[in-house]
């Protein structure tokens, strides 16, 4: 089934600077899977050597956080969106002047 992935501005050196890309599956994990063999730099950023989402990537489908339905086993409908979204963190605490 082929869904939207929509690609953050971080991430898209590794997709020739697009926004979005399409890719195909049945779970979050193929629809990604697919789209680390087509750009396995991006695979890189979103999967440590275990196989599993670095913990500062967020995964959402249609605005759902895939960590709340099935993670990476949750499963994808033709013309759904998937968002990827690097964690932020960050930032210093207020200075007393």
């Amino acid at each position: 089934m082929a869904v939207e992935v929509r690609i953050p501005a971080v991430f898209r050196k590794h997709v020739g600077g697009e926004r979005a890309i399409e890719s195909q599956g049945g779970t979050i994990k193929d629809v990604l899977d697919k789209m680390g063999a087509v750009y396995p730099q991006l695979r890189e950023e979103l999967f440590g050597d275990a196989g599993d989402l670095h913990r500062f990537v967020n995964v959402y489908l249609n605005d759902e956080d895939v960590r709340f339905l099935e993670g990476l086993d949750t499963k994808v409908d033709e013309g759904d969106v998937v968002s990827i979204l690097p964690a932020v963190a960050g930032g210093t605490e207020a200075r007393k002047v």
